[in-house]
This record gives structure tokens, C-alpha cells and sequence, in this order.
């Protein structure tokens, strides 16, 4: 059974270019386009799509507001297709809250070199989606998130936390999943490095968005920062984040090199810096998201003496990456999402007295 697209663009070149893409695989098959949603709720009815791919700003009836109706009346497979904008970026973010599973942005038409690039990365976006786990979504407020702080514990001592480190890798579903975990953080938690597969100019956003919602300091990553409690830093879009030390202290570093497993941040970048300069004073958190980049790194954080968690499958988005940890023998614990926080500070509060290896 070939994936059903529709499309829903009002730029008619959009339209063609993304039929053009998805007509070239041979598990996929567009079965109908739609220059806004109005059009496209009738060709719902008609065609019953496996994936949408959706406009962020259109005419008629905007794409926030069409997401919500759909997944309230009809929840389904989205993927977001996103100009390169603040407006664009503040827009995705909060579709991936209203339930969209994930986005990819407008391609660059003048690049024809990036175009293979460009269908490799929203084909592979569009097999995920059809796989994706579709929930009803409740849109998390700053006032609730703060009312949910207060049932965790906070570690013992917040001296001791900032020897320790939090190093949290996802993607596909992983926006939701990160702000879930990160609302539950207490203000002493060890300091927080998170790659997220997303691209340049979304990661400032998303960070910004979380920092508003949590009760840690949430920002996007600048390199050389020194880790401090209480902060998360998220890797941005157009680099590695990387852990490296700076004599007594743990600080952040930005790489431009190649992407790893066709990512720019990796998530394996990330864990095997903390294998290699944080050991056993690392805790490493693997979420959802598709492919297999992270499984290895983390097999390296184990080796080097950290404790590993993975989100479970009933509760990811799409279960690639866990799954692929998991396989590689890389996790200590398998846990639901809205466990996770309260296990890792378990965890750090039990073996929180380690001395930082120097």
C-alpha cells in the first residue's frame, strides 16, 4: 500500500514541486492538492490522505486554524511546510504543539543542487508522519506547567547538581517531548544540553518559547558558555553542540563540521562528547524521533560510566531512535514520557554525592 499525500499550498509552484517529489517515490502517491483549506476539507472527505503536508500561512482560512479544527474533529499525520522566518518559526512552533508531527521548510528554488537534499529530507519526514502516533493534544499554558513543578522532588543538594549533566537527544515529535520533560525540571536541576533535529532559525524559537514556559532557564546554545545549573541549553540549528571542559568547569562548544547521519545537530555528536568529558557524571535522555542518529553515541556514554533513559514506545511520536538505542544495548531504563523527568531525578537524587571527574 502506497502513503496517500494531499497537499494543501496556495503557491501553485510549491504544489508542483512537492507533487513532483513525492510522485518520484514508489511507496508514495499524491492523491489530491488544494490551493487553501477549504478546498482541502471536501478533498479529505474524498481521498482519505495517510499524510498532509500543510502551508503554514495561507489565504482563506489560516493554517493554525485549520490544524486546530482537524485534529480536534479528525486527527491526522501533518508535516508543516514552513518559510524561513521569525514570523514562519514562531508560527511552526506552535503547530507542533496543536499536534503537527513535524515540518520542513519552503525549498530554496534557486538551489537546484539542495533539491535532492530537500526530497530525501521530506520524503523521509513523510514516511515518518504515516507511521506517527496521533493523540489529541492539550496545549500546556506557563500558569499549568508551574502548578506541575511542584510534585517533583528537587536534587538534594544543588551544589552537587552542577557536577552532573542532563544530555537530551530527539526529533521527530521531539518538540513536544523536550517541553514536557523540561517543564518538570526543578530550578537546581543539573545543567541541560539538548540536539534536536531542526533547522536554522526554528532552534532560537523554540528556546525562547520553552524558556517562557519552564521554570529552568531554556536558550539556545553559543558556544563557550559555562554549564550552569538550573539552565538548558539547545544545540542551534546550523551546528553541532558539543560538551567540552574548560580546566574545573563543563562548558558548550559549536561545530560546523559535516553532518552526522545526515544531521546538523547530531544527536551522536552530542552524546559522545559527554562520553568522553562527562563519563559517569552524565545522564543521557534519548526521545522520540526517526532513524537511528543518537544509538551509538549513547552506547558510548554507557561505556564511559553514564546511566541512560529512553522514552517508550507508547508514548513516542515515532519510536526510531529509542528503538534503535535500545537495540544497540546503549539504555539502562525504558520509561513513559510523563515518567521521565521524575525517574532521571530520582536517579541523580540516589547517586547525586559522585565526585566530578577531573
Amino acid at each position: 500500500m502506497k502513503i496517500k499525500v494531499l497537499i494543501i499550498d496556495d503557491s501553485a509552484l510549491i504544489r508542483s514541486i512537492l507533487s513532483e517529489i513525492i510522485r518520484s517515490q514508489p511507496d508514495m502517491e499524491v492523491v489530491g492538492v488544494a490551493p487553501d483549506p477549504l478546498v482541502a476539507r471536501e478533498m479529505i472527505k474524498q481521498c482519505n490522505p495517510d499524510v498532509l503536508t500543510l502551508d503554514v500561512e495561507m489565504p482563506k482560512m489560516d493554517g493554525l486554524d485549520f490544524l486546530e479544527k482537524l485534529m480536534r474533529l479528525r486527527p491526522m499525520p501533518v508535516i508543516m511546510v514552513s518559510s524561513l522566518t521569525e514570523r514562519g518559526s514562531e508560527i511552526t512552533m506552535r503547530a507542533l504543539e496543536l499536534g503537527a508531527v513535524d515540518f520542513v521548510t519552503k525549498p530554496k528554488l534557486s538551489i537546484q543542487s539542495g533539491m535532492n537534499e530537500y526530497a530525501h529530507v521530506i520524503t523521509d519526514k513523510i514516511r515518518a508522519a504515516s507511521k506517527a502516533r496521533i493523540r489529541a493534544r492539550t496545549v500546556t499554558t506557563g500558569a499549568a506547567g508551574a502548578h506541575s513543578l511542584s510534585v517533583l522532588p528537587s536534587v538534594r543538594n544543588p551544589l552537587v547538581s552542577s557536577e552532573k549533566l542532563i544530555i537530551v537527544g530527539a526529533s521527530t515529535g521531539g518538540t513536544e517531548a523536550i517541553k514536557n520533560f523540561l517543564m518538570q525540571m526543578p530550578s537546581d536541576c543539573p545543567g541541560i544540553l539538548i540536539a534536536q533535529h531542526m533547522p536554522e532559525g526554528f532552534t532560537k524559537s523554540f528556546a525562547a518559547r520553552l524558556n517562557g514556559l519552564c521554570k529552568i532557564s531554556v536558550s539556545e546554545a553559543q558556544g563557550g558558555e559555562r554549564i550552569l545549573p538550573g539552565h538548558a541549553y539547545i544545540a542551534p540549528g546550523h551546528s553541532h553542540l558539543l560538551l567540552a571542559r574548560s580546566g574545573a568547569n563543563y562548558v558548550t562548544e559549536l561545530s560546523h563540521a559535516e553532518p552526522v547521519n545526515r544531521h546538523r545537530p547530531s544527536v551522536d555528536v552530542l552524546f559522545r562528547s559527554a562520553a568522553k568529558f562527562a563519563g559517569k557524571n552524565a545522564v543521557g535522555v534519548i526521545l522520540t524521533g526517526m532513524g537511528k542518529d543518537g544509538a551509538e553515541g549513547m552506547l558510548e556514554m554507557k561505556h564511559s560510566g553514564a546511566y541512560n533513559f529512553a522514552q517508550d514506545e507508547a508514548t513516542c511520536v515515532v519510536f526510531g531512535m529509542p528503538r534503535e538505542a535500545i537495540a544497540v544495548g546503549a539504555v539502562n531504563e525504558v520509561v513513559a514520557l510523563n515518567e521521565l523527568p521524575h525517574r532521571v531525578l530520582h536517579y541523580l537524587d540516589q547517586h547525586g554525592s559522585r565526585a566530578l571527574r577531573v
